[in-house]
């Protein structure tokens, strides 16, 4: 089992122990990704980068985790592999926006 599938385990674990999989169907996780960058842009706003670390660093590492926990469990949910879906995007990616070598 590769560490992010464990890592999908163990988030599951956490949801089944509080029987909170009946409110984690696609279009509410969808929604609580959005909510969850949403907080975590607020950690930014107004602020330069630097100034949002400095007063907010702890707060906005509660947030990246609370969007990838919430995007793990999407995955979970629709099936997908991980690796494998964000090896196929940079491929993607890499098509679309090749090295330019001047």
């Amino acid at each position: 089992m590769s560490e992010i599938e464990q890592l999908i385990k163990s988030i599951n674990n956490f949801r089944d122990e509080r029987n909170w999989r009946q409110y984690h169907n696609p279009k509410d996780l969808a929604i609580s990704i959005s909510i969850e960058a949403a907080e975590l842009l607020e950690d930014f706003q107004w602020k330069s980068s630097e100034e949002a670390l400095k007063a907010n660093s702890e707060n906005i590492k509660e947030e990246i985790a609370d969007v990838l926990i919430y995007s793990l469990m999407l995955c979970s949910e629709l099936d997908l592999d991980v690796e494998q879906i964000i090896q196929e995007k940079l491929e993607k990616n890499r098509e679309k926006y090749p090295v330019r070598k001047e």
